[in-house]
């Protein structure tokens, strides 16, 4: 992602040396008076500005109205040599993201510069106004090398028609990778069929899994489909796989090796073409030592791996998925919130998020629940 910062300052020599020392990190602009600077705001969109306090006869703070009448508003950074607490209260009451003091020490202005660009990340995400649509990049939040790696290998599985293992810990967005699978291959025409096995009392299924006959089992009163079936030609996607009892795994093995099922009850074998989207919170190679799971299905699964990171180790992306939430949450809340309270941002990212990608969301749908206004504040934010 790219962005723009526009640097305002009379000082020639301390312009150049910013732009010399950002060229690399920021698209850079700057103007020497307000003058400039206001021509720059009017026909170019800024997502970050550097604004000396003392212009020449200009007082830099003058231009924070206009600045937080902008959509998107940039995130403005103050300088001065002067440094007046009275001052630098003022100026964050009308808008100021921060205040730093001349000399600039340059570690402590990357470090704000940063703080902004999360808070500008988060917005941008948040903009009502962008087109709507939905591919590919919907499911691709953040920036991190592990979820870039193990979405190009999702895809690339799905094109492949493999069976896939997808790994991660509860909340990380095993199924949301399931759906960008189906997205991305052959068949995303085809049905997409969810089953948590978890969920499902192991005495159940079999039923559900491969469906039943009339006068099956007590209750059968009619002919039920299975979900391998309802799948066929499509993509069965098989949550929480390690909690399937030993007996349940072979007869799912036999299945998928022949590609042919039996309905519970019933003597017709069914022709059935699966692509089979495994995913599990635990150790299966562990589970095959102790016995609880069957190394022959877990090969068979585990054509392509995908191995899932828990957020805290892609805390990058906090600010981008927290964005992306609040947008999507407010909207469907019937509310319009356009901001976030750099805090709150702050206190995300020192959160290790046990429940991962799951609980940030629940986290986010609290926040839009109590936020009164277009702003999400600290006090809105709960975890």
């Amino acid at each position: 992602m790219d962005f723009t910062l526009l640097i305002v300052d009379d000082e020639d020599n301390f312009r150049e040396g910013l732009r010399a020392y950002y060229a690399d990190k920021y698209r850079i602009l700057d103007a020497g008076n307000l003058t400039g600077a206001r021509k720059i705001l009017s026909s170019t969109a800024v997502d970050l500005i550097l604004l000396d306090v003392q212009i020449g006869q200009e007082y830099g703070p003058d231009l924070l109205p206009e600045i937080r009448l902008m959509n998107p508003m940039p995130r403005t950074i103050l300088l001065t040599a002067y440094g007046e607490v009275e001052m630098a209260v003022d100026a964050m009451k009308n808008g100021a993201f921060d205040f730093l003091s001349k000399p600039v020490n340059f570690p402590v202005l990357d470090a704000a510069l940063e703080r902004a660009i999360k808070v500008v990340v988060s917005e941008r995400e948040l903009d009502c106004d962008r087109p709507q649509k939905f591919g590919k990049n919907d499911f691709i939040i953040g920036d991190n090398e592990k979820i870039r790696k193990a979405y190009s290998l999702a895809e690339r599985a799905a094109k492949a028609q493999a069976s896939i293992l997808i790994a991660g810990e509860t909340g990380s967005g095993k199924d949301v990778v399931a759906r960008y699978i189906h997205l991305c291959g052959p068949r995303s025409s085809k049905p997409f069929h969810p089953l948590n096995c978890s969920a499902i009392q192991p005495t159940m299924l079999e039923s559900e899994l491969f469906g039943h006959v009339a006068g099956a089992f007590t209750g059968a009163d009619k002919l039920h489909k299975g979900l391998i079936e309802a799948a066929n030609d499509g993509i069965l996607f098989l949550d929480e796989i390690s909690s399937m009892s030993t007996d349940m795994q072979a007869k799912l093995l036999r299945a998928l090796e022949s590609k042919k099922i039996r309905r519970v009850g019933g003597t017709q074998e069914i022709d059935v073409d699966v692509q089979i989207v495994a995913a599990t919170n635990h150790d299966i190679p562990a589970l095959i030592e102790e016995g609880k799971f069957r190394s022959d299905l877990f090969y068979r699964l585990n054509v392509i791996h995908i191995e899932l990171p828990p957020l805290r180790e892609r805390k990058e992306d906090i600010p981008k998925l927290c964005g992306f939430f609040i947008r999507k949450l407010s909207m469907e809340q019937g509310k319009n919130i356009s901001h976030i309270d750099p805090a709150v941002l702050t206190m995300l990212m020192d959160y290790d998020w046990p429940g991962n990608i799951r609980e940030l969301r629940n986290a986010c749908l609290r926040a839009v629940i109590f936020c009164n206004g277009d702003t999400i504040r600290l006090n809105e934010f709960s975890i």
